[in-house]
């Protein structure tokens, strides 16, 4: 597995190839470069494969968010996230906020990653 921090060749089509095949959607491919080119990547390929990502928005100061941790069903339980996680702590700059889906929790927390705020949100439609 070869790993990469701020994947500045991470393309919007193969990272929406990866995406779908983890959370199948419908998603915009130009909205998604943008996207992309706001946050700090960290990638881990097998090969040409993207089989993992893990992306950091954050103001280089005060505030950082994990907006995604995303890997290949084939390539769960292999390492593959907890070396991205060790990766995000190491490159950035700021405390990680970040929410879990239900279920993974013990994931984050064998991580060494600490329960904090409660999150919320403020939901909005898509266009």
């Amino acid at each position: 597995m070869t790993y990469q921090v701020d994947d500045k060749a991470l393309t919007a089509k193969t990272f929406l190839s990866f995406v779908n095949e983890v959370w199948p959607g419908q998603y915009d491919e130009t909205k998604t470069k943008t996207a992309l080119s706001r946050t700090l990547n960290i990638t881990a390929y097998d090969g040409p494969k993207l089989a993992g990502c893990l992306r950091i928005l954050t103001d280089g100061y005060y505030f950082g968010t994990i907006t995604e941790l995303l890997v290949l069903p084939e390539y769960q339980k292999q390492g593959v996230g907890s070396r991205l996680l060790q990766l995000a702590r190491e490159h950035t700059p700021t405390t990680l906020y970040f929410g879990a889906q239900p279920g993974v929790e013990g994931f984050y927390e064998k991580n060494g990653c600490q329960k904090s705020l409660q999150a919320y949100e403020i939901p909005k439609e898509r266009t």
